[in-house]
C-alpha cells in the first residue's frame, strides 16, 4: 500500500466520546487533518452483539477507506474489543484501536 500523506486520518466512534481522542490528536498531530465519524444513528454498541459490532466496524471503515483516509483510529472500546483484529485482516491501512 502507497500511503499519502497528505491524506487524512480517520477516527470512529460509536457515538461522540470519540471526540476526546480526536481532541488529543490535534494537540499532538496539528499538522494532521482529521475525518470523524460518529455512529449516533447506532449508538449505544455496548449490549449489540459482537457479529453486529463487527459489521458497523466493517460498514465504516469501508466508508472511511473510500474517503481516502491514511490511516483509521476505532475510538470505541466495544469495536476494538470485537472487530479490531477483523478490521487490521480486511483493510489495508493501518488501524490503531483504543
Amino acid at each position: 500500500m502507497q500511503v499519502n500523506n497528505a491524506a487524512p486520518i480517520g477516527v470512529f466512534d460509536s457515538g461522540m466520546g470519540g471526540l476526546t481522542v480526536v481532541a488529543e490528536m490535534i494537540s499532538q498531530l496539528p499538522n494532521e487533518s482529521i475525518i470523524y465519524f460518529g455512529d449516533t444513528a447506532r449508538v449505544p454498541y455496548g449490549p449489540k452483539s459482537p457479529d453486529t459490532v463487527l459489521r458497523y466496524s466493517r460498514e465504516i471503515t469501508s466508508y472511511l477507506r473510500d474517503e481516502g483516509v491514511k490511516a483509521l483510529v476505532v475510538a470505541c472500546n466495544t469495536a476494538t474489543a470485537h472487530a479490531l483484529p477483523a478490521l487490521r485482516r480486511e483493510f489495508d491501512i493501518p488501524i490503531i484501536g483504543v
